[in-house]
């Protein structure tokens, strides 16, 4: 069975940094592609980083690009997002996610993320 588990969300000043982990288990981690994903209150759930399975490609939303940085440890099957010069606007639940099992993929049960002064 599939587990994602997120960690390291929090509340955090703009400006500032926080990384967020998914712990992944239940499948071949090294074989599948992961992805960040949030949902702010009242929008719907949006890409925000994607990495390939032995992380050659990244590709970003470009409300973030420059700003965020997806990478993974397939030797730890965990993926991660550090993300730096933190705004207001990245307020949300932050998602991982795996495309596993078709047709639906997997979710993580999210973190939440809060910049604010």
């Amino acid at each position: 069975q599939v587990q994602l588990v997120e960690s390291g969300g929090g509340l955090v000043q703009p400006g500032r940094s926080l990384t967020l982990s998914c712990a992944a288990s239940g499948f071949i981690f090294s074989r599948y592609v992961m992805s960040w994903h949030r949902q702010a209150p009242g929008k719907e759930r949006e890409l925000v980083a994607a990495i390939s399975s032995i992380s050659t490609n990244t590709n970003y939303a470009d409300s973030v690009r420059g700003r965020f940085t997806i990478s993974r440890d397939n030797a730890k099957n965990t993926v991660f997002l550090q993300m730096n010069s933190l705004k207001p606007d990245d307020t949300a639940v932050y998602y991982c996610k795996v495309n596993y099992p078709p047709p639906f993929g997997s979710w993580g049960q999210g973190t939440q993320v809060t910049v604010s002064s």
